[in-house]
């Protein structure tokens, strides 16, 4: 219950989304996230492509994946700021290194870019808000 009461009384730009939002959006872009990124996994695994290929897939996953902790379970916005322009540059990364070999998973990942994007700028300006 703390983690939430620290989060909303941070300051927020008018057009932050309610945070009831970000749980159903995650959950639908996940299924996208698991199916293509899977499927680059399993392609790096048969030989298929290089893991070069596949690396930015992986540094992704752990970029987001240490999101919440660093957002959450730190308090740092900062960190967490640092943290999603590192899941936009790596998502950029694997749309380009996975279009030569299957353009439809990059298509997959529009949705997904666009609400890193998204959240990109909202971190940057819930960041510099409440820098103090």
């Amino acid at each position: 219950m703390q983690t939430y009461e620290w989060y909303q009384q941070l300051i927020k730009p008018s057009w932050a989304p309610p945070s009831s939002v970000f749980g159903p959006v995650w959950t639908v872009l996940y299924i996208g996230i698991f199916i293509s990124f899977g499927t680059v996994f399993v392609m790096a695994a048969q030989k298929k492509i290089a893991w070069m290929v596949a690396l930015p897939f992986a540094l992704n996953l752990l970029f987001n994946f240490s999101f919440t902790p660093l957002q959450f379970g730190l308090r740092s916005n900062v960190l967490a700021a640092i943290d999603i322009i590192l899941v936009l540059i790596t998502l950029l990364w694997a749309m380009f290194a996975i279009w030569p070999h299957a353009r439809w998973i990059t298509y997959v990942q529009v949705p997904y870019l666009l609400w890193v994007a998204f959240a990109t700028i909202l971190q940057l300006t819930i960041t510099y808000l409440n820098l103090r």
